[in-house]
């Protein structure tokens, strides 16, 4: 997929933002371009939607295998079950009058069984035949496939949420045309992103883990977010810290340049230490976005 025009202002004028490795899989190199007009980054001349499938393949591709093969990734799960409770208190905290969700990307599944447990109605899209085999056998919900999206009556939903999943969706705008169709009058859209404007993402440049070539299509900031938004009228109702991130991020990335994962919490501690006393943004931002009333 080559663009010759942004994806969001759909402007033509683009330029060279920084040369990204896929450190996870083919260790190909790709270029991360970046919109004159708007500022947006995004990933060009990445694999179709028929071809992106391969660069999924490893069993460190944690949200579709489920693996707890050593310490890092039996500390990652820990934290995934202490996020799901943050998650739910936050969607509790909108007040929504339906329990009504579409989970969009739910990987092994443990988001929407959470939200099943606490007595919402779920329906789940998920891409991948692994992840849909696990979250069946674990959790006994059966995600449909992402192209159901375009299927589903409108206005089912008083929340949709994607973690970690807008930056690998090729169909962005079209996407973001059914979220706002989906949702119920008044109903909240729910995005958890990475943050290249982070201190992390400075530290570590083109070797920053978060830009994940070639599975991360985009790279949000919360300023293009913000214009995504605008463009399909959402109203913008703020964003939330992912403090977790950083740490992970950074492990991931010193791993990346330097082989010694662990040494990559000092990073994290520091992002996050930058994101309170500076008033930045933290390694991932969790958007807060909700459909008009009327």
């Amino acid at each position: 997929m080559h663009y010759t025009h942004c994806p969001i202002c759909e402007q033509a004028s683009l330029k060279a933002f920084l040369k990204a490795k896929d450190h996870t899989v083919s260790q190909e190199e790709f270029t991360i371009v970046e919109c004159n007009n708007c500022g947006f980054l995004f990933t060009q001349d990445v694999p179709d939607s028929n071809e992106i499938g391969k660069y999924y393949q490893s069993d460190n591709y944690i949200s579709h295998s489920d693996t707890r093969k050593n310490l890092f990734f039996k500390i990652y799960n820990w934290v995934r079950n202490y996020t799901l409770k943050q998650k739910h208190s936050l969607i509790h905290a909108l007040g929504t009058s339906q329990k009504t969700l579409l989970d969009v990307g739910s990987g092994t599944g443990y988001f929407p069984a959470y939200m099943k447990s606490q007595g919402w109605a779920v329906t789940a899209l998920e891409p991948s035949d692994t992840a849909r085999a696990v979250c069946e056998k674990q959790h006994q919900i059966i995600p449909k496939d992402p192209s159901e999206i375009y299927t589903l009556p409108n206005q089912s939903f008083e929340v949709i949420t994607l973690w970690h999943v807008l930056e690998h969706v090729h169909d962005l705008n079209g996407y973001f045309k059914r979220f706002f169709e989906l949702l119920n009058p008044g109903g909240y859209l729910i995005i958890a992103v990475p943050n290249p404007e982070s201190q992390d993402a400075q530290t570590f440049g083109a070797e920053w883990a978060a830009w994940d070539v070639p599975r991360h299509l985009y790279h949000f900031t919360p300023g293009t977010m913000k214009r995504l938004a605008e463009k399909y009228y959402f109203e913008w109702k703020g964003t939330q810290p992912m403090w977790f991130d950083a740490l992970y991020v950074s492990m991931l990335s010193k791993e990346i340049q330097q082989k010694t994962k662990w040494l990559g919490i000092v990073d994290g501690i520091h992002s996050n230490i930058h994101a309170m006393t500076k008033n930045s943004q933290t390694s991932s931002l969790i958007y807060v976005l909700r459909k008009p009333s009327s």
